[in-house]
């Protein structure tokens, strides 16, 4: 077993103002984002100019930091937000839901597609690969924060958090790894090849939703909610579940389609 390290969550101060890891980790996955979409539509030569995809990525960040920090409220800190309104604004103590990002990322999405004429799944085909690398940065954050403590257990390289005395799984390194380069990995491979419209979406759903049920097996549960069926279900799968069927179901109106042209 190791100590969980004493990382200051602030990395630089310059007088009154303080830049967050947190808010760095964002930054970092946001960039590589960038990068790695750049180099799919030169590659695969995508009807997308530098400043058309800068403005798409605009939109979607933007419905990152709204529809997280709205889904943590929901999903995860109502009771939180009621005793203190303000905590909403802070964003730099961490509180981020990936699923309330990710609806946020799907409406700025289509609000830029609206706007100029681009078809929901060709943008959120194009993006989906690259969305790991942003998460697997943003659970590194959580990691700095001390956020996520896993459940108790007497692996070796289990994780001593401060004020505890018995070892917890990383789960939120676990989670970088499987949300991170792994998730990344398998979608970069796959839409590599020429794929019909939402496969690449849903196999990012599929990919996503099964990983997260599977690594929730080794987080704790927030401590106000508990587990919410049968003492091991926890929020996060139940809210990911929905996302594996909604992917195999992509998939299944995929073939539909073939069968019929």
């Amino acid at each position: 077993m190791w100590d969980y390290p004493q990382l200051d969550p602030v990395a630089l101060s310059l007088g009154p103002i303080s830049i967050h890891w947190y808010a760095i980790s964002y930054l970092v996955g946001i960039g590589l984002v960038w990068w790695t979409v750049l180099l799919r539509i030169k590659r695969h030569k995508l009807d997308w100019t530098d400043e058309q995809f800068s403005d798409l990525l605009f939109y979607c960040v933007l419905g990152v930091i709204l529809g997280g920090r709205l889904g943590y409220v929901l999903f995860y800190g109502m009771e939180n937000l009621l005793a203190d309104p303000t905590s909403i604004f802070r964003v730099w103590q961490g509180g981020m839901s990936f699923h309330g990002g990710f609806i946020g990322v799907m409406l700025g999405a289509w609000y830029y597609g609206h706007r100029n004429k681009r078809t929901f799944f060709s943008m959120m085909d194009m993006i989906a690969p690259s969305i790991p690398l942003a998460l697997g940065c943003g659970r590194i954050g959580n990691f700095i924060n001390g956020e996520l403590p896993g459940r108790v257990t007497e692996v070796s390289w289990a994780v001593i958090y401060p004020g505890e005395i018995l070892g917890r799984h990383p789960s939120s390194l676990y989670q970088a790894l499987l949300e991170g380069p792994v998730l990344f990995a398998f979608l970069w491979w796959f839409a590599s090849k020429p794929r019909a419209p939402m496969a690449v979406s849903g196999m990012f759903l599929i990919g996503y939703g099964s990983l997260r049920i599977l690594s929730e097996f080794f987080r704790e549960p927030d401590a106000h909610m508990g587990f919410l069926m049968f003492d091991w279900v926890t929020a996060g799968q139940l809210l990911s579940l929905p996302m594996v069927i909604i992917g195999i179901g992509f998939f299944f109106l995929i073939q539909q389609r073939q069968k019929g042209t």
